[in-house]
């Protein structure tokens, strides 16, 4: 049986044409066809032309997005010496050392949206990657969460530094902001996630890149962009 869905839903579709529009049309629309009662997040989606079975292929990465996420993110940061007063001093909200591990390992503790590590911690850290990984908060040094720069680290996610990367269908999914935002904001940020997408191209991916674009928000409609977003997002 077909999956029945709300009046408000489908009251919110109808808005929606089927063609392909514009971030600076699509953003309006999807305001205009907000029904929820809270303030949603706005995301975006990318689907590409590489296959995410070959290490080769995978596109991961980060990005500071120019007008934040529209929340401040928790930080926890695992450290020792005095990497633990820098990251104090730099407005974690959690920092601690073996006795985190521990924490996290025996509570299964993930009260954070970010954890940073410094490289001396990862031995210890390393054990929690049956509780860290299905979330998604497992250092790592290709998104800047593994570092001796706990500082510069603490202040990029707190500005609204989000990763995005492929999953198994071959799709990015990519926080961009509050659906309250001015429209100008989320296209700012939605271009700037396009374009760091584009420049994680693998050089082993062969044919069309990004095949397809979709910004939709936590209750509302998915909107198709134009190919165009993709290349003005290229020159930006």
């Amino acid at each position: 049986m077909p999956q029945k869905i709300s009046k408000n839903l489908a009251k919110a579709r109808a808005l929606v044409e089927p063609r392909p529009y514009t971030l600076a049309d699509a953003v309006p629309l999807l305001q205009k066809a907000k029904y929820a009662k809270f303030d949603e997040t706005v995301d975006i989606t990318l689907r590409l032309g590489v296959d995410p079975r070959h290490a080769d292929q995978m596109v991961r990465g980060t990005v500071v997005l120019p007008h934040g996420l529209g929340k401040t993110k928790i930080v926890a940061v695992i450290a020792s010496g005095d990497k633990i007063k820098d990251a104090e001093a730099a407005g974690a909200d959690f920092v601690g050392g073996e006795e985190m591990v521990e924490k996290i390992q025996k509570e299964g503790w993930t009260a954070f949206d970010a954890l940073i590590a410094t490289p001396d911690m990862m031995r210890s850290v390393g054990r929690l990657g049956k509780v860290l990984g299905p979330r998604g908060l497992m250092p790592n040094p290709k998104t800047g969460t593994v570092t001796t720069d706990v500082a510069s680290a603490i202040k990029e996610i707190k500005a609204g530094k989000v990763e995005f990367r492929t999953d198994k269908t071959a799709l990015v999914h990519v926080p961009v902001g509050k659906l309250s935002f001015d429209a100008q904001k989320l296209v700012d940020n939605a271009t700037t996630i396009i374009s760091s997408v584009l420049k994680a191209k693998p050089s082993a991916a062969k044919g069309k890149y990004i095949k397809g674009i979709t910004l939709s928000s936590t209750m509302g409609p998915g909107i198709a962009l134009d190919n165009g977003v993709a290349d003005a997002a290229a020159r930006a």
